[in-house]
């Protein structure tokens, strides 16, 4: 069975996403438009007003891989820390804490209104949440969840904000890995959480659909985004926490999109520079060795139906206690490493 894991939420970091052109939110130049990492390294470190890319982007200057690349650099592992910086110089997600969102959505919110920009968040809470597997856990019950997912909307306020709604909720539905008396209530719920966060004035929320490793016949996710109302979402997201390529993805993408009235959709790139390992599907999605960025998030896609590219998953926080790593979400210096040498554009 082919399972995506998430990052740790009591990790508390935030990052943020900026205004995104595709998304309908205000919109300026395209990370693609910046300097290279091997550029701002010939220059030397970089100054806090050079570390915002030249993008619509907000990257979190307190991010794991940030305080790894300043200790690296005291430890006198430049080179190292220079390499790190292909993370750390990124935007990427902010997964709020599900005892409580509010302090990590007020955090990104209010640091990406500094620069003007947009965050990007991934609601991660609901009940039976990852079939019990690595990252289990979620709301203790539909009320409970009801009123996590009112205090998220009503911290993100009037702020422009991005919303990737509950991983792996849908696919669990259509690979049978969620119990069938589970469905009606997830269903329900998923839908009223569309409906409360597209209360809040300036949110684009887009409910994850999985990847095309996973259910390879995107039909089958028609129904259940149908039943969890896609309709009233901005679209769906794609490839959270996996590796599939952009081709594959964005392939799988448009033929999905089409039986769900032309809705548009995001993708998760933060990791799928080197595509997904190859063999068993049973072990390929967990901290797979030979892994390396991938294409940088931009709102410059192209692609009519493709609103964004994203870093939905932080890229150095484990997928679970698999290949030597640690819990899932826990960040992992050595895997991130490892995935910032094998980077697509480095």
């Amino acid at each position: 069975m082919h399972r995506l894991l998430r990052t740790n939420t009591a990790l508390r970091t935030f990052t943020a996403l900026a205004a995104l052109t595709g998304l309908g939110l205000t919109a300026g130049c395209s990370s693609e438009s910046g300097p290279t990492t091997r550029e701002a390294a010939e220059r030397g470190p970089a100054s806090e007003s050079s570390r915002q890319p030249a993008s619509t982007f907000w990257v979190d200057p307190d991010s794991a891989a940030a305080r790894q690349v300043e200790q690296w650099e005291q430890q006198g592992r430049a080179q190292d820390a220079t390499v790190l910086k292909r993370i750390s110089e990124q935007p990427m997600a902010v997964w709020p804490a599900g005892d409580d969102p509010a302090p990590d959505i007020e955090e990104a919110t209010k640091g990406a209104a500094k620069e003007g920009r947009t965050a990007v968040l991934v609601a991660y809470n609901i009940p039976h949440r990852d079939c019990g597997q690595h990252s289990a856990g979620g709301a203790g019950s539909a009320d409970q969840y009801r009123g996590w997912v009112n205090t998220f909307a009503d911290s993100i306020g009037s702020a422009p904000a991005v919303v990737v709604l509950e991983p792996d909720a849908i696919p669990h539905i259509a690979d049978g890995c969620t119990p069938a008396e589970y469905h009606a209530d997830r269903y329900q719920l998923l839908s009223e959480a569309i409906q409360r966060l597209k209360r809040q004035p300036k949110v684009k929320v887009y409910l994850d659909a999985g990847n095309p490793g996973w259910i390879n016949d995107a039909h089958k996710l028609t129904e259940p985004l149908r039943k969890a109302s896609v309709d009233r979402a901005d679209g769906f997201s794609l490839n959270v926490s996996n590796f599939q390529s952009d081709a594959t993805t964005k392939a799988y993408g448009r033929t999905l999109s089409a039986t769900v009235g032309g809705k548009h959709f995001v993708m998760d790139t933060s990791r799928n520079g080197k595509g997904p390992l190859v063999g068993d599907r049973q072990d390929a999605w967990c901290n797979p060795p030979g892994r390396g960025l991938g294409t940088r998030p931009t709102d410059r896609t192209g692609d009519p139906l493709l609103d964004a590219v994203l870093w939905i998953k932080r890229p150095g926080d484990s997928d679970g206690p698999c290949r030597g790593g640690p819990a899932a979400g826990q960040w992992w210096p050595d895997y991130a490493l490892g995935l910032a040498r094998n980077a697509k554009e480095a």
